[in-house]
């Protein structure tokens, strides 16, 4: 199978959007990105808004070439908002994470809002909670809900294992590191060759994250790590937008370095350069002004 990961944090934009390319089917999940709202009390900078713009482009031509789209839950940046145009999912296949249960308000509120837009160009969705479904060679199956991190009121996501001629991949979005041990279970049970998931939220150590979270992140990580199953650790999202990130884990590439698994961030896997913009956000205003482009 074929990683080729889409839309990422450390590529300019919040999203964790992600192709799979199987022999027999072509999987994006989350196909959607967004940006910070606020960050250093600034809007988003124009270079910001221009990389943004070039992503959906991307999500858009991908998705519309893809068998399946999965949703893993309902965040802006993890699917389209309201008011863009969602023509691109005319005719395509959907699972997405139950609208209903395991869910809350605003997630929910969400959720209704995009389901009555699909209802309009024909499409209906599966729930994908839990099942396991089957294209041709390639077995796609989904967790129970986890925890969107540290706290239940945040919500619930669902993990995704593609399978194909014996390699699996792994997609966690939005477990913060893994702060819960009940976030471990599906990664331990399937044992993915490639894990893709969002790191601890040090952006917001202190105030949203604590450091007991960071040192439960880094230690089930470490656990994954010696299951001795995993070749690759992609690690992005949340933690790449503090820009120490790599001070904030080092133990974890020193852990991940003993066991001969590698470490990368989506632009890293892509052999691309690493484009922190929004935590870099005060410093293209101090140095860029409102110029659209650097």
């Amino acid at each position: 199978m074929k990683i080729r990961l889409l839309s990422f944090d450390s590529m300019g934009v919040r999203s964790m959007c992600t192709l799979i390319e199987a022999g027999d089917a072509r999987i994006v999940i989350d196909p959607g990105a967004a940006l910070g709202p606020r960050r250093y009390g600034l809007k988003p900078h124009p270079l910001e808004y221009e990389r943004l713009d070039m992503f959906k482009e991307i999500i858009m031509e991908e998705a519309g070439k893809s068998d399946l789209l999965v949703i893993t839950h309902y965040h802006y940046d993890h699917f389209p908002r309201p008011r863009e145009s969602i023509e691109w999912l005319r005719g395509k296949r959907i699972l997405l994470k139950d609208p209903c249960e395991m869910i809350n308000f605003s997630q929910r509120r969400r959720a209704s809002i995009f389901l009555e837009k699909l209802r309009k160009i024909d499409v209906k969705p599966e729930v994908a909670d839990s099942k396991s479904i089957r294209i041709g060679r390639c077995r796609i199956a989904f967790s129970n809900p986890v925890e969107h991190g540290n706290d239940p009121r945040l919500g619930y996501v669902l993990q995704v294992m593609i399978e194909e001629a014996g390699e699996r991949i792994i997609h966690s979005s939005d477990v913060e590191g893994f702060v819960s041990r009940s976030q471990l279970k599906f990664v331990k049970e399937n044992k993915p060759d490639v894990l893709i998931c969002d790191g601890p939220m040090t952006y917001m150590l202190g105030d949203r994250f604590s450091e007991a979270d960071l040192k439960n992140s880094l230690k089930n990580l470490s656990e994954i790590i010696r299951g001795r199953f995993l070749q690759d650790l992609i690690i992005d999202h949340h933690l790449v937008r503090d820009l120490e990130w790599r001070d904030r884990i080092r133990p974890l590439f020193d852990y991940a370095d003993k066991f001969g698994v590698r470490v990368f961030t989506a632009a890293g896997y892509m052999g691309l350069e690493e484009l922190l913009l929004e935590a870099n956000r005060r410093r293209l205003y101090e140095e860029f002004g409102e110029s659209p482009r650097i």
